[in-house]
């Protein structure tokens, strides 16, 4: 009889432990960030696992390229991860008009992000939230402080002080004053037109201006940053106009350019290429006091599959993700990338934070053709980029580029006609 119950009780207490394990939960993560698969692994799913005990991560990246691609194909064939990592505005604002991510919009997560922060994963009426912002990158300068320092050259604040600093390298000859090509295009938008023109348009004044159809790409705030571009050339080096995006980044960490017109997420790489100190500053002004701007672009951020069977273990991790423990391992595992949410999150890399500094001295926006407007043909994003590189290169006045940016956009976009 003791025997007996005995085997009884082990019976019992194996059926528990085999119930208790069947708990466990693994939540399957859809990246395109390939290159984050050792943070993943070593810093992110270890601190969320150890506090979340009973739920699993794996983090399954795609090629950046395909990653569309492959999401879309798995999530129609019902076989996506549980977890969807979010690109910014219309391709995942596709997959919840679909049904494929659901509505995050009473999440306690999103109480950490303001509402520039969730723009981009919002539907145009701004009624539901569909991913947690997760990182922004921000627009500014990088330059050599060793040239700055050899050529007594001062970190600029206005507009005129910037271009007298571009001037006085370009003298001494020792420096290209601005390692920026027009090759590739992108970054003379990127870089160029999208870093500083917040300051004309008053960042999202402006922006949600022209998605109202209260602005038009003829206006004054609209043209001028042309106008700027088109004193660029000048300090751009010999050949600029074949020069390309990685041609750029080598003439700068090589130490034979000052000036590097610049996206955060340089830093990383930069630090690892460069042998001398680098500083940043942000979009100078028009003049000494005015408002400044920054272009803080969403980038990242992550959404529910909205057929997993696991979405109330899925909603913890996502609350997870709003808090000040994961902006912080983030930010500093990845410096350039800064954290989208209100915590104050200390940087260890220098550049880093002062690129995030300006975030308490100017107001913040997105980039300008990136929400709404380049939906239709002609897409006017693609439609910047050449634009720029026409400025720059001064083949077509800057009042012309407005004048055809509009028409091309009242083609299409019912606010503009």
């Amino acid at each position: 009889m003791t025997r007996k119950l005995f085997t009884l009780a082990l019976l019992s207490s194996t059926v528990i432990g085999g119930a208790a394990a069947a708990e466990d939960v693994t939540l399957t993560i859809e990246s395109w960030r390939n290159d984050d698969l050792a943070l993943w692994q070593d810093k992110i799913i270890p601190a969320f696992e150890a506090a979340n005990p009973g739920i699993k991560l794996k983090f399954t990246p795609s090629a950046p390229a395909e990653y569309n691609a492959v999401l879309n194909s798995k999530l129609d064939a019902g076989s996506a991860g549980d977890l969807i990592t979010c690109r910014p505005f219309d391709a995942s604002l596709g997959l919840y008009d679909k049904g494929q991510l659901a509505d995050l919009s009473d999440l306690d997560a999103m109480g950490s992000f303001s509402n520039v922060a969730k723009s981009a994963w919002q539907t145009d009426d701004g009624s539901a939230t569909f991913c947690v912002p997760i990182a922004s990158v921000i627009h500014g300068f990088i330059y050599n402080k060793d040239a700055f320092a050899e050529l007594g050259v001062n970190v600029p604040e206005t507009e005129d002080e910037f271009f007298a600093a571009l001037e006085k390298i370009k003298e001494d000859g020792n420096y290209v004053p601005l390692a920026m090509g027009t090759n590739d295009q992108w970054e003379a938008a990127t870089m160029g037109y999208n870093n500083i023109g917040p300051n004309y348009w008053k960042g999202e004044e402006g922006r949600l201006a022209l998605i109202a159809g209260e602005q038009k790409l003829t206006d004054d705030q609209w043209v001028a940053p042309y106008e700027t571009l088109s004193k660029w050339g000048a300090y751009m080096g010999d050949g600029y106009e074949a020069q390309t995006y990685p041609d750029s980044q080598n003439i700068f960490t090589l130490g034979r350019a000052a000036i590097y017109p610049a996206g955060s997420w340089e830093i990383s790489g930069f630090n690892t290429q460069a042998d001398f100190a680098m500083g940043a500053f942000k979009p100078p002004v028009k003049a000494a006091g005015d408002t400044c701007y920054i272009s803080d672009h969403t980038d990242i951020a992550v959404g529910l599959n909205a057929a997993s069977p696991n979405a109330e273990a899925a909603k913890t991790f996502l609350n997870w993700v709003g808090s000040a423990e994961f902006a912080s391992i983030y930010a500093n595992a990845l410096p350039g990338f800064f954290s989208l949410s209100n915590h104050e999150v200390a940087m260890e890399d220098p550049l880093a934070q002062e690129f995030v500094s300006w975030r308490g001295e100017c107001e913040s926006t997105i980039r300008s053709t990136y929400q709404i407007l380049s939906r239709g043909t002609p897409n006017l994003e693609n439609e910047t980029w050449g634009a720029s590189v026409a400025a720059i290169k001064g083949t077509k006045a800057a009042a012309d580029l407005g004048a055809d940016l509009q028409e091309g956009l009242a083609s299409w976009y019912e606010p503009q006609k």
